[in-house]
């Protein structure tokens, strides 16, 4: 790379990404030169003529080298967007993908700008829909749990960060949890195990597999949300889980099947994928115990 200029290694760091399977490759080597030099992309666009001296190439060629190990560019970076704000990320944590605004995009319909009332987020891993909530309804009480202390770590630090109001306790799943809450979500480990090798290696073999893996069928942790929520929701509100591809029909069967639930809907993310199921909890008392209703088709698809 000697008397390489920006726009030099740029360009071969992008040819080296894709000839590598690196999909995104010249946004790769765009941001990951732009964290080197420390510019912002606008900056870099305008020296790209500007040679590279021996300390720059150095920085660059250590984030290169990283990231043709297959890791992401978010833990290179050590953050990601999500939902307009930056959230800070590393290997204890899922990097946030732009499939979960689907969720965030149904809660936010589900609570209105000025109510009140709790809101719970499982498995919050970074923060990010917690975090998200608690900043776009700041009316409301959002509590986030997560069983890793390395992840609730993050979610804390994300928050006092962007100056939002919530709270964390450190469990697995609903034990962190006390009372009834107008909305549960949850974007849980759903990968089945002998799906784990077949993910790209960015997800395989960086993304932490707590948080990944659910065991044997993808569904472990899933059925457990459709035994425990129906005990921690108010009367009228409703759980929000994010699934993988290919899984949203079943769970909506599931979700259908139990004498707590009223209806079941999924949301379909950009990509036309079914992404979220809903699953709202009919009064208590009620006396139509039942899964399916009259004609009544599980998972009403948006």
């Amino acid at each position: 790379m000697s008397g390489w200029t920006i726009r030099q290694v740029v360009q071969w760091s992008a040819e080296d990404f894709a000839s590598r399977g690196i999909e995104s490759a010249r946004l790769d080597a765009e941001l990951l030169v732009s964290e080197a030099l420390s510019l912002d992309r606008v900056r870099l666009y305008m020296d790209l003529d500007r040679p590279l001296d021996e300390a720059e190439r150095a920085a660059i060629r250590e984030l290169v080298k990283r990231r043709r190990a297959r890791e992401p560019v978010a833990y290179i970076l050590g953050r990601r967007e999500f939902w307009g704000r930056r959230f800070a990320v590393g290997p204890a944590v899922l990097v946030p993908r732009p499939d979960t605004e689907t969720l965030i995009e149904r809660a936010l319909e589900l609570l209105p700008a000025d109510g009140k009332g709790r809101v719970l987020d499982l498995c919050t891993g970074s923060g990010a829909i917690g975090v998200t909530l608690a900043a776009e309804r700041p009316s409301l009480r959002v509590e986030c749990t997560d069983v890793s202390a390395e992840a609730l770590a993050i979610a804390r630090a994300n928050a006092e960060r962007l100056g939002v109001e919530l709270s964390f306790r450190e469990g697995d799943l609903f034990a962190a949890a006390d009372g009834r809450y107008r909305l549960v979500v949850c974007n849980p480990p759903y990968v089945a195990a002998d799906e784990l090798p077949t993910l790209e290696p960015e997800v395989r073999d960086h993304e932490p597999a707590l948080a990944l893996v659910s065991g044997p069928t993808g569904f472990e942790i899933h059925d457990r949300l459709v035994a425990e929520a129906g005990a921690f929701l108010e009367d009228g509100g409703a759980i929000l889980v994010e699934v993988g591809e290919g899984q949203a029909q079943e769970l909506a069967r599931r979700f259908a099947a139990q004498p707590w639930v009223a209806a079941t809907r999924i949301h379909e993310d950009l990509g036309r994928v079914e992404r979220v199921v809903e699953a709202s909890r009919r009064p208590r008392g009620a006396v139509a115990e039942r899964g399916l209703g009259e004609g009544e088709e599980p998972g009403e698809r948006e």
